[in-house]
Order: C-alpha cells, then structure tokens, then sequence
C-alpha cells in the first residue's frame, strides 16, 4: 500500500523520483497490472509521444488497470502526457485516450509563435481561492510541449468541468491543469519547475483527496491577455571533458579551443598545447546554477564518447548526480548517434539517448549527425527524410521537444559586388564598427567547427525543423569567447527560417547582452558558459538587467 509510480517506458522519470526523494515521499515502482490494487496514490509522470504511451501501456497490459485505478476513486496525478492521456485523443497519434475527459488533444497554432511551447509559463487558476491546500499558485511552472487541450467552453462544455488551471501562449489559451474528484493533471512538469515545483508536489501529496468543488462554483472564465506570461529562459551550459588526468572537468573554449596558452619556450622551436582549461566540478557547478536561478542547464560531453558511448560511465554518473540536485530541466548532449563498440556491439542513437533520459536527462542536444541527416535530406530530392536519422527517431519515440540541435555555423566573407552563389539570398551586410561594408554568409561545420561543409545555417535550420527537432541551439564559431556579445544578424537569419524555438549562444560578455538580444530578435532563449564559470557576470544580475528592461524573466 502508498505511493507509486507509473513508468511507461519512455522518457525521463527519474526527476520525479529524485523530486520525491528530495521531499521525503517514498514510492513503489508500478510493474505489473497486480501493483495497482496495492496503490493508494498514484503519479503517471508521461514524458514524450501520445502514441508511444498509449503503445507501451497497451502491450505491457497497464491501460485498462490504470482506467480502473481511476475509475476507483483512489487518488491520481498525471503530469504532461499523464494528464494528456486522460482526453479522449490526440492529433499526435491514430491511439485513443483514456476518454476520462470528453476533449480532444490537439497541436499548438503556429502561425505566430514557435512549437513546441517551452519554457516557464503562468498557471492561472479557473476559479479564486485561499485555501493553504490548493497547489498551483501564482508562479511560473516549466512547460515543454507541442500538443495541447485547448480552452474550448463552448465546443467541449463536460471537459471545461475539468479545467483547474488555463495558461496563454501566443493568442491561444489552453487547459495546463485538471482537477475532479480524485483526479489531478497538470500539462508543465512540477518536478522541473524548481522550488515551486516541489511546493506543488508536496502540497498535493500531503492532501490528495482535497475537495475543490466549493471553489469551483466560483468559476471564472479566463480571457486572453495582451501578452503571454511565457519568460525568456537563462541557460548555464557547461562543456564537459576529461582533462589530462583522467578526471571530467567543466572547461571553455576560445572560438573552441579548449587549452589554455602555453607560453613560447625561448629553446624551443615549436608551441606545445598547454593544459585542458578547468573551471570546475560538473555537478558542483550544475546545483550553484540552479540555485542561482537558472532556467535549464546543459551538459555537453565535447569528448563525445566518440568510440563508447553507453560505455561512458564516468559521464553519465555527472548526469545521474547532477539530476539528484537540479530541479530544472537538463540537456545532454555529445555522442548522442549510431555507434560501435570495441568489441562490434551497436548501439542506435535511439538507445544512446535512452540511457541519457534514464539517468535523468530532459533534451538531447545533437550536433554534427543532425548536419549529416540534413545533407542526406537535401540528396533525397522529396524534403523528406528517410526515418532512420537520429533526429527522426528520438523525436518519433520522445516527442520533438526532447531533440536539441545545436548548430556550430562561422562567416564566409564574399564580394557583395560579384558574388552570384547559391547563397546570396542569405548574405549579411555589416553596418557598423569592423563589419561595416563586409558581406557574408553563415556555413555549417562538424566535429567541433573543424570541418566546413558547403550547407548554409539556414538550410539546416530549416532541414533539422523537417526531421523533427524541437529546438535549434544556435553557436557562433566567430563570436565564441570573445565578450563580444551575440551574433544578431545570425541570430535572425536562423529566426526568419524556422518556427521552433531559438536559442542564442556564444559572444556573451555582460548583462547587457543579454537585453540587446532578446531586445534585437526573438530568440527565446540565451544561453552562457565561461562568464558564469568564473563568475565575471552572475545569473542573478543578468535577470535583474532584463527585469529592468521589462523584459519577462523568472525571478527565484
């Protein structure tokens, strides 16, 4: 008898349980159909595809025991696509729902905004209360999805009975929490959403069986608001290697190199590389970030596992470590494709990951396999891919919203006057300072910006957008550890070809970069490494800029 858990098999659902841990709630596994008659509370923590869950649940034999389970009265919580599977279905997949709640799931308009929804949004309540039991208060919760219940009174009168809780993105607004009876959902994940996830969790936990229907008689219809409460997100990344000893090490690159300047030997005739730059312990530094305030954090093995990866232990204990104190969501990233092992043994990128999101990853971040899978999209000649990419896979089995690409592009300086090439639509022209009267266009690279190859930004954007990526991490080869502030002119290029979120790397050198990007494009994100490791600009202060700005941000 107590508290379990429903793991489907997909995704990440070990932060919730390191969430739990961290309250002091204990917790069974569910594994067989027999466990649900010992269960008292029961959290589905769905993280992924609509179709995958409902597939998993139905081959294991869990879909009607978990139906009853509800049915039965008894306490639940599902969260993401644990309350999603509670609707009658999803555009997402030909699967059906539980039909608990009479509503379709359905996919976010994206004609003025980027899909998938991520990052911190409000949860206003349907209905006012004062109760010290109600969980969801007036704070930002952390929301990754594409699909959604959209806020429908009219069309789905019974389900707008559910409705706990709307949220805003863009000009729609959309169910982000259920509550009837014994059943409570939420669409953003509370095990991600820092401390005031863990109020939620513990509140609920402490007083499942709360009655809300008192104050749902005070019922208020939600209206659109000028704006959306969605923040700009501040991410602290941390490139992980082994450094000279042995030992994984947080370091930095200056325009991606990773060794520190070795002085001129006055004997010698040659520059010896001088040791990996270490700037701290991964996990050490992961739990000061999230403390500090950081909206998501990310890892990025730039060793790459290049020959082992699931045989990188050392990488992903960082990992399992670093979700026992990290409440927010974390990307990994580095190995993340089809591999061999030493001794023949292969291993899909879809496994790689797997392992990733089982030791309490979020997002995998892929780099120069997304620039390959491209190149293959591109020969094929329909813009389609062929399903076996990374990309395709990952996004197919976790939803895209777990697939990071992060993109390593640096500037090919033409003749504006002459030049009649294939990119010529895409040319930047410099208007101020050392840029003035320059003309370029931006190139991809691989394997760490040491190989060019003849694909613009912009066709992979666009290319890894097709595949399935949820997200495109945009780096600057000419901008990375100078302190000259974001590439803008990239920055919007990228922006202007895709309607997934946009991330904004390389060239941070002070608060005030941060302003002028989210000021100067519409990225969503901007992300730092070296300036908060060693601790030249601080997470605190560069919220308290953008605050300043009146630019939205979470405020720890």
């Amino acid at each position: 008898m107590g508290l379990y858990l429903l793991d489907y098999g997909a995704g990440n659902v070990q932060s919730l349980a390191n969430s739990l841990t961290r309250l002091g709630h204990s917790f069974k596994w569910i594994s067989t159909a027999a466990d649900f008659d010992d269960a008292t509370i029961l959290i589905f923590p769905g993280v992924g595809a609509f179709g995958s869950a409902v597939k998993s649940l139905e081959t294991r034999g869990l879909r009607e025991p978990l139906l009853r389970y509800i049915q039965s009265g008894r306490p639940f919580m599902g969260i993401c696509i644990g309350m999603q599977i509670l609707f009658e279905s999803s555009t997402e997949s030909p699967f059906s729902g539980l039909g608990v709640i009479p509503c379709p799931i359905e996919e976010f308009d994206s004609s003025d905004k980027a899909v998938p929804h991520i990052g911190w949004n409000s949860a206003d309540l349907a209905y006012p209360t004062s109760s010290a039991a109600e969980p969801i208060h007036p704070v930002h919760y952390y929301f990754v999805h594409s699909y959604c219940a959209k806020y429908a009174p009219e069309k789905y009168p019974a389900a707008a009975e559910w409705v706990h809780s709307t949220t805003q993105y863009g000009r729609e607004l959309f169910i982000s929490s259920v509550r009837k009876g014994n059943v409570f959902g939420t669409q953003f994940h509370p095990e991600k959403s820092g401390a005031a996830g863990l109020a939620l969790l513990d509140a609920w936990l402490r007083n499942p069986e709360f009655d809300v229907s008192a104050s749902a008689a005070r019922r208020v219809a939600p209206v659109l608001k000028p704006k959306h409460s969605l923040t700009k997100r501040i991410v602290a990344c941390m490139d992980v290697r082994a450094n000279d000893q042995g030992d994984l090490v947080v370091t930095k690159g200056d325009q991606y190199d990773v060794r520190e300047k070795a002085e001129l030997s006055t004997t010698a005739t040659t520059n010896t590389a001088g040791q990996v730059r270490n700037l701290g312990k991964p996990v050490a530094l992961a739990a000061r970030y999230f403390e500090h305030g950081a909206d998501e954090l990310c890892l990025l093995n730039i060793t790459s596992f290049r020959h082992s990866p699931l045989q990188d232990q050392p990488m992903l204990a960082v990992v399992r470590a670093a979700a026992e104190c990290v409440f927010v969501p974390l990307t990994i990233g580095g190995g993340i494709k089809d591999s061999v092992d030493p001794d023949g043994t292969r291993h899909s990128a879809l496994e790689v990951a797997g392992a990733y999101f089982r030791a309490g990853a979020d997002k995998v971040s892929i780099g120069s396999e997304a620039v390959y899978a491209v190149e293959r999209l591109r020969a094929g000649g329909d813009g389609k891919g062929d399903g076996t990419s990374a990309i395709e896979t990952i996004a197919h089995a976790y939803g895209r919203q777990a697939v990071v690409v992060s993109v390593d592009p640096r500037r090919v300086y033409v003749d504006p006057a002459t030049y009649d090439g294939p990119y010529k639509d895409e040319l930047v022209t410099g208007r101020t300072g050392a840029d003035e009267g320059k003309a370029w266009w931006y190139q991809c690279t691989v394997s760490g910006g040491r190989e060019s190859r003849q694909l613009s930004v912009a066709e992979l954007a666009r290319g890894v957008e097709v595949l399935g990526a949820g997200e495109v991490l945009v780096n600057s080869i000419d901008r990375d550890g100078t302190g000259l502030g974001f590439d803008l002119d990239l920055l919007n290029l990228v922006k202007r070809n895709v309607r997934i979120p946009v991330v904004a790397s390389s060239g941070a050198g002070s608060k005030e970069h941060f302003v002028e990007v989210f000021e100067g494009t519409d990225v969503e994100a901007g992300l730092a490494a070296g300036i908060f490791h060693r601790e030249e600009v601080r997470i605190e202060d560069v919220k308290g800029a953008l605050q300043a700005a009146e630019i939205n941000v979470r405020i720890v």
